[in-house]
């Protein structure tokens, strides 16, 4: 497993001073970068094959939230690549061994000229060696929204600092916008995110938020056909 460690900064917290979810998928997300840069085959590198990695799905289980100044590890592992998809955990644990969340992922690699996915070549697939795949829930990277009427919110047009190095927006914009709609005295105890296309600068993007019951919510974040960019599942243990 790549590991780095880090610690908890006062930017990443919440008015209750610990992590926000969007923070932490970031972190999940600047490990897996930097296990790819530390094995030369790094943004740079696969920018210039014409190549990119897409992520299409997470599921984030949450544990326990750490908080300012905590000192943890965030760590991930390659489980499954095959033709062009890639399957990756992703945990964060503090330097004492609590597991404070896990999470599994699926990425597509893809030709950013025709944006049609390619198979991992074999230069690559050497430097991701394959490992035991963390015990949590395995489930569909399909999300269903409930068949009830949602709430649409106000509109958000993708500016340049939502985009990331691909110039799409960054997996974690989206959960950032997501998760600033949802109700701020509840505890997340599991997050899904699919991801079904790509916004790009000058898109318009409205969240619709369907409140399922006390315990869950999805937010929908939709194009101006009405069709979803990315849709987020998240499920409360408790209030805060």
């Amino acid at each position: 497993m790549y590991i780095f460690t880090s610690r908890i900064r006062y930017s990443e917290t919440d008015a209750t001073g610990r992590l926000t979810p969007e923070k932490l998928i970031d972190y999940f997300q600047d490990c897996s970068t930097f296990q790819s840069e530390d094995s030369d085959i790094g943004v740079k590198r696969l920018l210039s094959c014409d190549l990119a990695w897409i992520i299409v799905y997470w599921r984030v289980e949450i544990y326990r939230m750490p908080s300012l100044g905590e000192e943890v590890r965030i760590g991930t592992l390659p489980y499954e690549m095959k033709g062009g998809v890639g399957l990756r955990n992703f945990l964060m644990e503090t330097t004492g061994g609590e597991r404070l969340a896990a999470a599994n992922s699926v990425w597509t690699l893809v030709n950013t000229q025709t944006k049609h996915l390619v198979r991992i070549p074999a230069d690559i697939l050497e430097k991701y060696p394959l490992e035991k795949k963390l015990d949590m829930k395995y489930d569909s990277r399909k999300i269903r929204l409930p068949d009830f009427p949602g709430t649409s919110k106000s509109t958000i047009t993708v500016q340049e600092y939502h985009l990331d190095t691909n110039r799409h927006m960054n997996n974690g914009q989206y959960v950032r916008i997501a998760a600033g709609l949802l109700p701020a005295d509840q505890e997340t105890d599991v997050l899904r995110i699919e991801y079904r296309r790509q916004a790009v600068l000058g898109d318009r993007i409205t969240p619709v938020v369907y409140a399922a019951d006390p315990s869950a919510a999805y937010v929908s974040l939709n194009a101006d056909d009405g069709e979803p960019y990315a849709i987020m599942e998240v499920h409360f243990s408790k209030s805060k």
